[in-house]
């Protein structure tokens, strides 16, 4: 019985080091998912060409055959064929147009809140030393994935705004012809992977969490399993005064047959 107990107590406790293993890894590659993402946002705040157009045959000149007008969140500028670039940088922050200090301040609160986020799924994931207890770090990595994912969210915004900015002056048909017809460019296609994969890793943190209440009552129930059975099985002791009891009871009521047929 003891060999058997102590098989039992030896899977419980590999199985829980597996699951234990599995936390860990989901959670770090959460980590690495969520940072990238948060590379990929912070370099498109600093990339051109977030919209662009190309325009043939203009200047008025035989030697310019093309120019490409674009824009990025901090200045609209103007590249020919004969690689030139004249730029025009955005004014004080209060002449802007509306829709890019919007993008501008969404992108800065989502960085804001991922560098804040990151801090604190470091701090709680399992294959760090800091923290303090487990359940401390448990509500630290959760606070860190929500954290993520709303900061995932408004980075998702910003782009989403931009985007719909853009087509709307591309596609709708009151728009002027003078007005430039500008294209999305791949900052903003890095961007939106970026948030995607931020808030993956938010998701990742909070699937390792969820878990954990159901592993620890399965920890547990092979314990008062084990207490209980060995409660039922009788022990040695048990098993010679049974039979000690039985043999006795068995001789007296021999000797009590024996006396009752003499009498």
């Amino acid at each position: 019985m003891c060999v058997s107990t102590q098989s039992v107590q030896l899977k419980d406790d590999h199985r829980l080091m597996t699951l234990k293993m599995r936390r860990t890894l989901i959670q770090v590659f959460g980590f690495l998912i969520s940072t990238l993402g948060w590379l990929f946002v912070s370099c498109t705040t600093a990339m051109d060409y977030w919209r662009v157009n190309y325009v043939g045959g203009k200047g008025g000149n035989w030697m310019i055959k093309a120019s490409w007008y674009w824009s990025d969140l901090w200045r609209d500028c103007l590249t020919d064929t004969s690689s030139v670039t004249n730029c025009r940088d955005y004014d004080v922050l209060w002449s802007v147009t509306p829709y890019v200090q919007g993008v501008r301040g969404l992108l800065m609160i989502g960085m804001s809140l991922g560098f804040v986020a990151v801090i604190l799924c470091f701090i709680g994931m399992e294959c760090t030393y800091i923290g303090g207890s487990e359940k401390s770090k448990d509500k630290t990595l959760l606070s860190g994935a929500v954290i993520h994912f709303v900061g995932g969210l408004s980075s998702c915004a910003a782009y989403c705004l931009y985007t719909n900015r853009v087509a709307r002056a591309a596609f709708s048909p009151s728009t002027d012809r003078s007005v430039i017809r500008y294209a999305i460019g791949t900052p903003i296609f890095l961007g939106l992977v970026g948030s995607f994969f931020i808030i993956l890793g938010s998701v990742l943190y909070a699937v390792t969490i969820i878990p954990k209440r159901t592993t620890n009552a399965f920890s547990q129930r092979p314990l008062s399993g084990r207490s209980v059975r060995s409660t039922h099985y009788p022990t040695s002791r048990d098993l010679w005064s049974s039979s000690h009891n039985s043999r006795t009871s068995r001789t007296n009521h021999e000797k009590i047959s024996v006396r009752d047929t003499f009498v």
